[in-house]
């Protein structure tokens, strides 16, 4: 039986699938000995990115950082993309909430075949003034109707979500005045992920939900046996890894995945990042606070960067839990704390990072159009990442005949494919 099968696969190998499809013409005829052609049209797995640049670009607004080249980058190397839903910008006005401008990014994404994820629907920061000073009966109130709003608004076009963000410190945060806060204090933190996950599943049933949080140590654990304990039916576990004082290395990053992997629950990294200019102080405990007027990216820390992201992203990517990366950054221009962490520079040209995790992500993980030959029962092998495929047609075939999809899925499968233009 001929096979077509990625180059390289030895570190991902809980991430590969084989399957044995069998060639057949309209009447369920084999095709023995027919040349076709295979080739991988998208992962399964989510490799992600943020995609707060590109909203005015998908609005026509004035585009002043190049974002339409930077699209064609983007699409080239991800398929998920965060969107941005910080109750304080996307509503400043109370009322008058940016869905429109949302909707219109969400689409622009998935015409681009770019599946997306709203952040956050819950969080204690970046809250609108106006929640200032009403009840916690009130706050409560249209934080159960902003849920609602916008998980339904968006339903078909962003359909997984934080469902709420960095609960750990949600109740004791203690920098400046916020509506959510006090009411997390008041309620607790699981009951505020019950609100969430409650409200948001209410909206749209089908949706993918997350509990997010930066928060590592043992007291997310708590929190996570605690929201499950009490029945909150959570689909995902979202791990943030923003590594601005260096890369935390493999050993440690895969003992964190390993105890957070113990609910049986999909991890999904929704927050990596890695500088290419010099460390954060070590000593610096909440990053928000290493303010400096400029930090650059050098030559040095770009290889460096590119070397940590490739070793981050196979050690993440080998371990059958995670199921998701979302590197949290495209570019240097406007990237969080102004600090270096994007895969291009803020002129527009890719760093060394790009170039290296494109490598893997549409190199070493991906099928490249490969030409096999039907066995006589009309069979091939395909092996790969899960993902869809696509099954063309070889040189023997008449002019006009269109490829086939198939999804490959799981470790083992038996896939019959048709082609309509055979006879």
């Amino acid at each position: 039986m001929h096979s077509a099968s990625l180059s390289s696969t030895s570190s991902s190998s809980h991430k590969v699938c084989e399957a044995v499809v069998t060639v057949t013409d309209t009447s369920g005829s084999p095709l023995t000995n027919t040349e076709v052609v295979v080739s991988q049209v998208s992962h399964a797995f989510g490799f992600g990115n943020i995609g707060f640049d590109f909203l005015r670009l998908a609005n026509g607004e004035p585009d002043e950082i190049g974002t339409e080249s930077l699209a064609d980058l983007y699409a080239d190397l991800f398929n998920t993309a965060t969107l941005p839903f910080y109750w304080g910008r996307f509503e400043p006005v109370r009322g008058a909430p940016d869905t429109a401008r949302l909707q219109q990014t969400a689409r622009w994404f998935r015409q681009r075949g770019v599946t997306l994820k709203g952040h956050p629907l819950v969080w204690h920061t970046v809250q609108p003034d106006w929640l200032l000073g009403l009840s916690l009966q009130e706050v409560e109130r249209l934080q159960r109707e902003r849920i609602r709003r916008d998980v339904a608004d968006f339903e078909g076009l962003i359909d997984t979500w934080d469902a709420i963000n960095e609960v750990v410190i949600m109740p004791v945060f203690a920098n400046g005045d916020k509506g959510i806060t006090p009411l997390a204090r008041a309620r607790g933190r699981v009951a505020m992920i019950r609100m969430a996950f409650e409200e948001a599943r209410a909206a749209n049933p089908h949706a993918r939900l997350l509990l997010n949080d930066f928060d590592l140590s043992s007291a997310y654990e708590d929190l996570i046996e605690e929201a499950l304990e009490a029945g909150i039916e959570i689909d995902a576990l979202g791990l943030q890894t923003h590594m601005h004082q260096g890369y935390w290395g493999e050993d440690v990053m895969l003992e964190m995945v390993d105890r957070f992997a113990r609910f049986g629950l999909p991890l999904h990294l929704t927050e990596s990042s890695l500088v290419s200019g010099h460390l954060m102080p070590a000593d610096i405990v909440d990053l928000n606070d290493y303010k400096i007027p400029e930090w650059p990216s050098t030559p040095e820390g770009e290889a460096r960067q590119a070397d940590e992201l490739m070793r981050h992203y196979r050690s993440l990517v080998s371990h059958p839990s995670v199921e998701a990366i979302t590197y949290w950054g495209i570019t240097d221009a406007g990237a969080w704390l102004g600090a270096p962490i994007g895969l291009v520079r803020a002129n527009g040209t890719p760093k060394p990072s790009y170039q290296a995790l494109h490598g893997l992500v549409k190199g070493e993980w991906w099928l490249a159009p490969t030409t096999v030959v039907t066995d006589a029962e009309g069979r091939i092998t395909v092996k790969g990442f899960s993902g869809e495929y696509q099954l063309s047609p070889g040189a023997s075939f008449a002019a006009g005949a269109q490829p086939t999809r198939f999804t490959l899925r799981s470790k083992e499968q038996k896939i019959r494919v048709t082609h309509p233009s055979i006879g």
